[in-house]
């Protein structure tokens, strides 16, 4: 189904990990944000009030709502899965989005959970031919597909279904690490690093079927967790290399079948499992394509601009990911640099929040990258691992004189690329060598750009730590009350 070129759509995810609200209008997109940014629940897997109103407020009132799955076949797999009470008594995600006020007279659409990853992935691209693959842990039924995306057409090639998933495969392994499923995975990622793959063959023996292209099949059903499976292993970093060696193995082999079927040297790549940036890189160093793109958001919260995206079939002008709740204030540039000399961080909440799960210079906690001690303290701040890195963000004009990249730009910190002086800038490196770039430009946050430009001014160094302003556990600072209450707990001068 067509839209209108003025009807107001709104893409809703809600009832999965985390809950997100998005509107398009025409080719534009108004507004894009995370339910747990208004809630404060990390992960929040609900609408709010105070996230609608901000939509209203923003965008003005919808046309249409668009969901990003259809809840009757995500209930027929819990029935398939032993989930009888989920089957018979579960709550539904329609009931949720109507039990507000504002919007319960709207007109409701649904669409596929993959045809929404692959809709928010292609059309927010570059370019207008493109092979499209979504990965990600489970989307009703699917669990990988693989499309081809031209003009306005997404026509799909291939899918993997339940219960075989690369998605929980990978988050069976993070909760046995000790880390939270469908949340910390990325943290088993950072933990790869420490150990060596010494379980992959074991895990492919054992766990794993098949990884023929472009199948990845499982011996058991990982949704249930890895149970009592060898607890006499308990090397987290062990684990965790050997799992992320097989992902990036399957990763590898699915794109180049890819390649081999659909006749474009694009590439978008969808769903949570695209946030992997050690995969990304290793999938981009391969050469089986000239050029990639991932949206800011791919996962389930970007599942709100997908779904919108899916019923309009058509593509978009990507502004950016600035989409979010507005903190309508200009920072004092020369305050900001002034802190990072003398206290080493300092926080920056301005403008519109990002939408997605990284912080791009719109909520950042800022540091001087040149010193161990200042990780430490961030780390300490932020109360994470000490083992986990921190992404640089570095003057796009100067980003190759420290990195070694495999693209040109690494606008959204999607990809990782390798250090060239890990002992100049020990606070953004990791224990590999690899650091997750974000570059930027003028035009892509002229304020971030700014004070890139002014530290440099001072220090001749044309780079921060990055990271996102807030502590473990939290979501994202979101408006002035969240900046105030992150510099009172934690003694950082919020900008």
């Amino acid at each position: 189904m067509k839209m209108t070129v003025e009807e107001t759509l709104y893409g809703i995810s809600c009832f999965g990990h985390d809950a997100g609200l998005a509107v398009v209008r025409g080719q534009r997109i108004l507004f894009a944000a995370h339910a747990e940014r208004y809630s404060g629940l990390k992960n929040d897997p609900l609408l709010n009030e105070a996230l609608v109103l901000d939509a209203l407020r923003t965008a003005g009132p919808p046309d249409r709502i668009v969901f990003h799955e259809r809840p009757w076949r995500t209930r027929l797999r819990h029935l398939r899965s032993g989930r009888l009470r989920e089957f018979l008594t579960g709550p539904s995600p329609l009931d949720h989005i109507r039990s507000f006020e504002m919007l319960a007279d709207v007109p409701l659409v649904t669409v596929g959970h993959h045809q929404s990853h692959a809709a928010g992935g292609f059309f927010t691209a570059p370019f207008d031919d493109a092979a499209v693959v979504v990965a990600d842990g489970i989307g009703e039924w699917d669990t990988l597909s693989v499309w081809h995306g031209r003009n306005n057409r997404l026509k799909r090639l291939f899918v993997q279904r339940y219960p075989h998933s690369l998605g929980l495969f990978y988050s069976a392994f993070t909760q046995r690490c000790g880390l939270k499923p469908n949340e910390e995975e990325f943290i088993l990622m950072a933990m790869a690093a420490l150990g060596q793959p010494r379980h992959r063959e074991l895990i492919l023996r054992e766990i794993v079927r098949s990884t023929l292209p472009p199948h990845f099949r499982l011996r058991r059903n990982m949704h249930r967790g890895l149970g009592g499976w060898h607890p006499e292993l308990t090397e987290p970093e062990t684990l965790a290399a050997s799992v992320q060696e097989i992902a990036e193995e399957v990763l590898l082999g699915l794109m180049a079948w890819v390649a081999r079927r659909v006749p474009s040297r694009n590439l978008v790549f969808s769903g949570g499992f695209a946030l992997n940036c050690v995969a990304n890189e290793r999938m981009v160093r391969s050469g089986l394509f000239d050029r990639l793109w991932i949206m800011p958001n791919p996962g389930d919260a970007g599942n709100a601009l997908g779904a919108a995206l899916a019923h309009g079939a058509r593509p978009v002008r990507w502004e950016g990911p600035y989409l979010g709740y507005d903190l309508n204030r200009d920072p004092d540039l020369d305050g900001v640099v002034a802190t990072l000399l003398t206290d080493g961080m300092a926080g920056l909440a301005h403008g519109r929040a990002e939408f997605g799960p990284r912080a791009l210079g719109n909520r950042s906690l800022l540091a001087d990258p040149r010193g161990q001690s200042v990780k430490d303290r961030v780390n300490e701040i932020k109360r994470r691992e000490p083992f986990r890195p921190f992404a640089p963000v570095v003057l796009a004009e100067r980003v190759a004189e420290f990195f070694d990249l495999p693209l040109p730009s690494s606008p959204y910190m999607q990809i990782t690329g390798r250090c060239l002086y890990p002992h100049l800038f020990p606070a953004i490196c990791h224990v590999d060598g690899s650091s997750r770039v974000q570059t930027v430009e003028f035009a892509q946050n002229p304020t971030l750009y700014r004070l890139l430009k002014r530290f440099q001014e001072r220090t001749g160094c044309p780079m921060l730590l990055n990271t996102s302003l807030n502590i473990k556990g939290k979501p994202m600072v979101n408006d002035g009350a969240d900046a105030q209450t992150f510099q009172r707990e934690t003694g950082v001068t919020v900008f």
